[in-house]
């Protein structure tokens, strides 16, 4: 009986250790400021806004289809006064539109959020999905992504964040600016 208990103990412990990481990768971090980026932008009555990223010397800009989707590219250009002009113009749309297409090889990400309600692990209808260095995700579930279980949270987890990145640089776009 004590052994069957001891067995028993050791599979609880080997599940938990197993759902851990998927419950964990469930916790969104762009969920809420996917949200507050949508209703900033639904306020401001805007579709479209960009920011610098200072961590990396890129930019980020974002197109917002209300109630639809968020759509959302990073990168860098060989020359950063194309994006700080674009920027200071308040021509964003512009500026994604660069980052699609002009940003150096190798910098570019891209998200496209579904609902604008943050990246989820695995989508009940359509799916969201990341592109970076090239390779695209769809997170519609590790099976159709054709990865081992744990790959796929890691990929989830690690876009997820950027991705949280990324919004709160644009939310800070959307806040008044103060005079020094």
């Amino acid at each position: 009986m004590m052994g069957k208990l001891v067995v028993a103990a050791g599979a609880a412990v080997l599940c938990g250790a197993v759902a851990v990481p998927f419950a964990a990768a469930q916790e969104s971090k762009s969920a809420p400021l996917a949200k507050q980026l949508a209703q900033a932008l639904d306020a401001a009555k805007i579709e479209s806004i960009a920011a610098a990223d200072p961590s990396t010397g890129g930019f980020v800009a974002a197109i917002y289809i209300p109630g639809t989707q968020l759509l959302v590219v990073s990168g860098a250009f060989d020359k950063p006064d194309l994006g700080t002009h674009r920027i200071s113009k308040g021509e964003y749309r512009d500026l994604y539109m660069d980052l699609q297409g002009a940003s150096k090889a190798g910098t570019r990400c891209f998200a496209m959020d579904v609902s604008a309600n943050g990246l989820s692990v695995k989508a009940a209808d359509a799916a969201d999905s990341w592109e970076q260095a090239n390779k695209t995700i769809s997170f519609d579930g590790w099976r159709k992504a054709k990865m081992s279980e744990e790959d796929y949270i890691k990929a989830y987890v690690q876009a997820d964040e950027l991705y949280a990145r990324f919004l709160t640089l644009l939310l800070a776009q959307t806040k008044p600016k103060t005079a020094n």
